[in-house]
């Protein structure tokens, strides 16, 4: 009997559709065809094993105590999930029934070891071959059964797999007992969690809201000049410049070049106004821009995240039930953005079910050139997965959601582009010598939309009017300055993140790192987590009450801020976390050993457990006032009516309340309570049937939650 196995169900049925009939469904599998070349499709429902707990290992283990500490298992163990224990037993009874097994896994490292781990538990000794779907429609599910490859050449991503499996109980069970532990013995309570990206990628949340917390806004001052052209010959069209600071400034200038000296700066606006310059600089030029190439999984959360408002698991789950569901798109767990050449030849199947799918979308495919071909078809560039596409079905599997079509309309674009001429930018630089002084004027311009005509835009309020174009001078041409002033800014705080800039964070945690040799290694690696678990990363972050919802913004939460600062910083910054992602990538082209990685990984958490903890976690106050509009903390001030409670966010929260002798009615006498729809502050509410506990992100988020006697009945 020919065995396939799929990663789960929907990718089972793609395959037995692909097969010869008759088709005969059974408990757990499908069986395609009559006679010698039967073969029986079958499924896991994602990991059907899991890693054993600590007590399985060790009855001692059982018990939470330092003393145990670390703990190393000395021969790995998997058990079958207990909710998934039916299709593990069906698996069980095919696999030894088998002569010939087709592992058909998403392509990537976890599909490869969730299949592997149920051959290796079996026992099997068959021959094992591999199939890599990226697409469920049937045509190409079934090129991709007639291009098998051997198994074998795979077991460097399924180790790569197993020592990330390994590595993160090993850091996960060890470093959240100890640190937990830890905080009790500070008479605090509940589970401080720490794992291998997820305490990273809240140091990076925390260290950001401390810096707005502590963010200072300081004066600058902008010198502009405003020139035209002294020749009468000449462009006399007007221009403005602004002065570029140089080094016999440096002591007035910060970091960023910004000029901080009020005297300074009205001393060069006096020196230049009214004089002469010369045009020092002139360029202008048209510049061409190719189209973005078509999305990975994380360019899409971005996107959406940037342009759509979605959360990225909501990006995800979208995403996938258009995969699955729908079968309009291409694999979506994918971090890749190009796309193998041979599908260049379905491009105009591909470009005619879009316009069936979207009529949004129709009358623009009209306006491009399908024999155009971008870079992004490029066999090199092009591993397990491909770039998100959509696929050549033409219609959905029932109606499509909002959120569907958005996320379908959003992939389709960046397809479309590849098709669209070169976006052609415009400009100009103008630099201008006053004396000593340099000032300089720049314009830019789109001449031809090109691509850009199918870009989504974001609807933001720019007041700010468009600049005119510069005037056409050559180098040496004289200019007068006729007008010279000062404005006064002030630095601004960064914002706090959202789920776009998030994701983008992980995806570029270079960025974050200070060690020169140390990014250059990140900026080769896929930062902090992978595609497929970015976005459960960030999830179980909320669930975990370390971070919270204010509005779009993601902050940290008490109990995530006192984990950060007690934390040392080789476990809180991203630093060593995404080296170990470089590791099992090294592993994976065979030029690591995951035994040593993990031994290395072993050295590293005796050191962490023998280090003791800094106690500088505050204890989470469970009983203080919480503002009534926005949940954050209260403090007492004197008002010209009395003592009163305000927001420590004001001014960006001016909520107040009285000062009561009794604990608030409306909950916020409590430890906020995450929306379970969006992890915003729950609110306590009366209506008229009585009280009832609402999202603080109202109307962005309507959940209501039942009241159990002055608490959310979750």
């Amino acid at each position: 009997m020919h065995l396939y196995i799929a990663e789960k169900p929907s990718l089972a049925r793609a395959i037995a559709a692909a097969l010869p009939g008759p088709h005969q469904k059974g408990q757990g599998w499908i069986r395609c065809g009559n006679g010698q070349e039967a073969a029986t499709v079958s499924w896991c429902i994602g990991h059907l094993l899991e890693p054993a707990e600590p007590a399985r290992y060790n009855p001692a283990w059982k018990k939470w105590r330092q003393e145990d500490l670390p703990m190393f298992p000395e021969q790995w163990q998997l058990i079958p999930k207990d909710s998934v224990k039916q299709q593990l037993k069906v698996l069980e009874s095919l696999i030894r029934q088998a002569d010939m097994i087709t592992h058909a896994g998403d392509p990537d490292r976890e599909g490869q070891l969730l299949v592997d781990e149920v051959l290796r538990y079996v026992g099997t000794t068959v021959p094992v071959k591999r199939v890599l779907i990226n697409d469920l429609t049937p045509s190409a599910v079934a090129r991709s059964i007639q291009a098998p490859r051997d198994n074998k050449e795979f077991r460097r991503l399924s180790h790569s797999a197993l020592a990330r499996q390994r590595a993160d109980w090993l850091y996960g069970i060890n470093l959240t007992r100890f640190y937990t532990l830890s905080y009790q013995q500070q008479g605090q309570d509940g589970v401080y969690s720490v794992g291998r990206v997820q305490t990273p990628v809240l140091g990076l949340v925390v260290e950001r809201d401390n810096t707005i917390e502590n963010f200072e806004p300081k004066p600058w001052y902008r010198i502009e000049g405003q020139f035209q052209a002294s020749e009468e010959d000449a462009d006399q069209r007007p221009f403005t410049a602004r002065w570029l600071p140089d080094e016999g400034y440096e002591d007035h200038l910060d970091e960023e070049k910004r000029l901080l000296s009020r005297e300074v700066a009205e001393q060069i606006a006096h020196a230049v106004n009214g004089r002469p310059g010369t045009i020092t600089e002139s360029r202008f030029r048209d510049r061409p821009e190719p189209p973005p190439l078509p999305l990975s999984l994380s360019a899409l959360q971005i996107e959406a995240g940037r342009l759509l408002r979605m959360g990225a698991k909501d990006v995800l789950d979208t995403a996938q039930n258009l995969y699955e569901r729908h079968q309009l798109i291409t694999y979506p767990r994918s971090d890749n953005r190009y796309l193998p050449e041979e599908h260049f030849h379905q491009r105009e199947q591909v470009i005619r079910a879009i316009g069936r799918v979207s009529g949004e979308l129709e009358a623009l495919t009209g306006q491009l050139d399908s024999n155009r071909r971008s870079a992004a078809w490029n066999d090199k560039q092009v591993d397990a997965h491909h770039a998100i596409i959509p696929t050549v079905r033409p219609t959905p599997n029932g109606k499509l959601t909002a959120a569907e079509e958005k996320i379908y309309n959003l992939i389709s674009r960046y397809y479309l582009m590849q098709f669209a001429q070169d976006a052609v930018h415009r400009e100009g630089k103008l630099t201008v010598q006053v004396q000593e002084h340099r000032f300089r004027a720049t314009e830019t311009a789109i001449l031809t939309p090109g691509w850009k005509a199918l870009e989504l835009k974001l609807r933001e309020n720019n007041n700010e009017p468009e600049k005119p174009p510069l005037p056409r001078l050559e180098s040496r041409e004289p200019v007068t300055c006729s007008n010279a002033t000062v404005t006064e800014r002030r630095t601004q705080p960064p914002q706090h993140f959202t789920d776009a800039t998030l994701l983008s964070a992980m995806t570029n945690i270079a960025r974050f790192v200070a060690a020169p040799e140390l990014r250059k290694t990140l900026r080769e690696t896929d930062g902090l987590g992978t595609e497929a678990t970015r976005a459960a990363i960030i999830d179980t972050l909320f669930r975990r009450d370390y971070l919270y919802r204010e509005k779009r913004f993601i902050r940290a939460t008490d109990k995530g801020k006192a984990l950060i600062a007690a934390l040392p910083d080789t476990i809180r910054t991203p630093d060593r976390t995404a080296v170990w992602e470089a590791t099992l990538e090294s592993i994976r082209r065979g030029e690591d050993d995951p035994r040593a990685f993990l031994e290395s990984l072993k050295q590293e958490i005796r050191e962490f457990i023998h280090r003791a903890p800094d106690a500088t976690g505050t204890p989470v106050s469970e009983t203080s006032v919480h503002c009534p509009k926005c949940r954050a903390p209260m403090v007492e001030r004197e008002g010209k009516f009395g003592r009163f409670f305000a927001c420590t966010r004001y001014p960006k929260c001016n909520g107040t309340r009285p000062l009561e002798d009794s604990a608030p009615a409306d909950g916020t006498g409590q430890k906020p309570v995450p929306c379970p729809h969006c992890f915003s502050p729950l609110v306590r509410r009366q209506s008229k049937k009585g009280w009832f506990w609402g999202c603080s992100n109202f109307p962005a988020c309507r959940q209501t939650v039942n009241d159990a006697n002055g608490k959310p009945a979750l």
